[in-house]
């Protein structure tokens, strides 16, 4: 199931933006224009979805952190409340987030987030007869694979999706569905690339057909490439970006080193003595060239500490990943955005207006941003 549309509501800076991604959409933006957020708002889903939506907030500064501070036309008297929702087309589904109705500012969790309501419904317009969950609060009326409407018998966490909290797949199999499509999106953005990187030492592996999101298993994952995945792609990208250049791994007793032959040098170099943008590449690569690929795939500016030389070899890597993955990247990189907007992506450019809020300058192809797209239901 693809995604067909995004919305978020009152969310750092989006006051209220839909988004209807095509099979590889590219967001540009100048840094603070809001980009960044979009890719926040998908990972919570995927992450709430994995019962660690209040982890995933606390790294953002907890839920009141997250909340849309500026003026809001015609609910002023209103709570303000995060909304995010997605279209798959089959199904859709949309949370919403606030802080508890009654503050104790003695409370040690005041961090976390209170889900106000969740809902889960068929195609892409909410009816009551199209709804399969309804939830309010620590309590869901849930459909059952007969289609009979329950009241669900245990107590929610207030904090935690319940996509997270129902696991009877025989009972009710569109939440299973949903949560193991959610489960299995997958985000990359900030790869390390200090010396004290763990990708950067040789490491005990196993079969890696998923780079890990920090990529510490990245000679792992390489290895796993070139025994089940497309090991000609990675090195064609690699002597693409770096002429003459060969990326090869070394396997002794488990342990995993990754290696790359160089023009000129008469041993080949370790990952300890890569260049940062060397290494970013090669987790890109990795990521992108997986052998599992997923449903979603989302990268936060990947062209960051990356040589402008090496954009048309990741263009290709991003465009070969869209064959098998939707994608959706954002970045501030015009020449990256020209370049895969040319190969038909579509493409979309986000500003920050004078009152801090995230607007839409520009959306090219398939779809894009719109204020006000998507909307669910209503906001409570």
């Amino acid at each position: 199931m693809a995604l067909t549309r995004l919305w978020v509501r009152n969310y750092r800076s989006l006051l209220d933006v839909g988004m209807e991604p095509g099979q590889l959409t590219v967001i540009i933006g100048e840094n603070g224009s809001g980009k960044t957020n979009l890719y926040r708002a998908l990972r919570l889903v995927s992450r709430g979805a994995e019962g660690r939506l209040a982890t995933a907030l606390l790294e953002e500064g907890g839920m009141p952190s997250i909340l849309f501070a500026g003026g809001r036309p015609g609910r002023r008297n209103q709570p303000v409340r995060t909304v995010i929702g997605v279209d798959l087309g089959d199904i859709s589904y949309e949370i919403s987030l606030g802080l508890p109705a009654t503050s104790d500012p003695t409370d040690p969790f005041v961090l976390d987030p209170e889900i106000k309501a969740e809902a889960i419904w068929i195609g892409g317009k909410r009816s009551r007869g199209s709804t399969i969950a309804d939830r309010a609060g620590t309590s869901v009326i849930l459909h059952d694979a007969e289609g009979v409407p329950v009241m669900y018998p245990t107590t929610l966490d207030p904090a935690e999706p319940l996509l997270s909290q129902i696991g009877d797949p025989g009972r009710f199999p569109e939440v299973f569905a949903l949560r193991g499509q959610f489960g299995r999106w997958r985000f990359y953005h900030d790869f390390p690339t200090d010396q004290g990187a763990p990708a950067r030492s040789p490491q005990v592996g196993v079969r890696t057909p998923v780079l890990a999101n920090d990529g510490h298993d990245l000679a792992a994952a390489i290895t796993t490439i070139f025994r089940i995945g497309d090991g000609h792609a990675l090195r064609s990208a690699v002597d693409q970006a770096f002429p003459g250049t060969r990326i090869d791994t070394e396997v002794t007793s488990g342990v995993h080193t990754l290696l790359l032959h160089q023009p000129g040098l008469l041993r080949p170099t370790n990952a300890l003595e890569l260049s940062d943008g060397t290494l970013r590449f090669l987790y890109l690569a990795a990521a992108l060239l997986t052998p599992r690929p997923p449903g979603l795939l989302v990268l936060n500016e990947p062209e960051t500490g990356l040589n402008p030389a090496v954009t048309g070899s990741l263009c290709e890597l991003i465009t070969m990943a869209a064959e098998r993955s939707q994608v959706i990247l954002t970045t501030h990189s015009d020449l990256l955005a020209d370049k895969l907007e040319g190969g038909g992506a579509t493409s979309v450019r986000l500003r920050r207006s004078g009152d801090g809020t995230t607007v839409v300058d520009e959306c090219h192809s398939g779809g894009g941003l719109h204020p006000g797209a998507g909307i669910g239901s209503d906001e409570g």
